[in-house]
């Protein structure tokens, strides 16, 4: 059954279409999809798809035509969409840059927790992309200043997008640069979620990811460790550096922090209780 605009459709109906055209197709999580996708055609909440009585215009039909088809090719639901959730955040996002995800608010709340007995912190987000972690920051440190890096020009112009939107009063300053090149420190705190899947793995990823996120943003190896390297120069003592990595990365991340000399290594898991999160503090002046 697909959806007809000849035919008189309820949205709750329109949701149980969706689903099976979805399901169909090996689409993972496709409830969840329909309903995100019927929502934002319809100008509902999610919640009110299961109230509301008003039936589905032609216009609406042939415009969830449109989003189902290219939810089947496998478009990622947030590019679909448009913007995606992140913390207290509502970010622009499309294939310019990675889509936002939970593991990566697991490396603000570390950050915010290192940062609230700070009154001005002085932060450096080395990979800005969206802008999720810089914005984020600056959003619930009311004190922060961050210096937000990407060599990508097509992420910057995205990430200033965002900045725009989330108003941190100009405490996010964007610079196009290769990692730490050419930065001055010092910092009280260096973040950073690296490219961190091998070339091997990324042949096994879904294709939401293989087909439309940036490959340099995905792929990459031993970024994490030479971010780590570099950042001594730019910490101040007892400053912090942050690191997102893959799945089975935290611990040998973690040892090779301890032997650039960083102290206090700590390992964090995301959700789903996978270490994904990789912090040292830099003790040496």
């Amino acid at each position: 059954m697909t959806l007809c605009s000849k035919q008189v459709e309820m949205p709750l109906e329109t949701v149980h279409l969706v689903e099976g055209q979805l399901r169909a197709a090996g689409v993972p999580s496709p409830r969840v999809d329909a309903e995100f996708l019927v929502s934002d055609v319809l100008g509902l909440a999610r919640s009110e798809l299961y109230s509301s009585g008003r039936p589905v215009s032609a216009l609406e039909a042939d415009r969830l035509r449109e989003v189902v088809q290219r939810r089947i090719r496998r478009e990622p639901l947030a590019y679909i969409l448009g913007e995606w959730g992140f913390r207290r955040l509502l970010l622009k996002v499309d294939d310019r840059a990675l889509i936002p995800r939970p593991e990566t608010e697991v490396v603000v709340e570390r950050c915010l927790a290192f940062l609230d007995n700070y009154v001005e912190p002085r932060v450096l987000d080395v990979g800005v992309g969206s802008g999720a972690i810089s914005l984020a920051i600056a959003d619930e440190h009311l004190g922060a200043r961050v210096i937000a890096v990407d060599s990508s020009e097509r992420a910057l112009s995205l990430a200033a997008e965002n900045k725009a939107r989330a108003g941190v009063n100009g405490r996010v300053r964007l610079v196009q640069g290769d990692l730490l090149a050419g930065i001055e420190g010092p910092f009280d705190l260096i973040v950073s979620n690296p490219p961190y899947v091998t070339p091997a793995e990324y042949e096994t990823l879904q294709p939401e990811i293989r087909l439309y996120e940036p490959y340099e943003a995905v792929v990459g190896e031993d970024i994490g460790a030479s971010i780590a390297a570099e950042a001594r120069t730019l910490l101040r003592p007892g400053g912090l550096l942050v690191l997102e990595c893959g799945d089975g990365q935290a611990a040998r991340l973690a040892a090779e922090l301890s032997s650039l000399g960083y102290t206090d290594v700590v390992e964090t898991p995301d959700l789903a209780g996978r270490d994904r999160v990789v912090e040292g503090t830099w003790d040496r002046s």
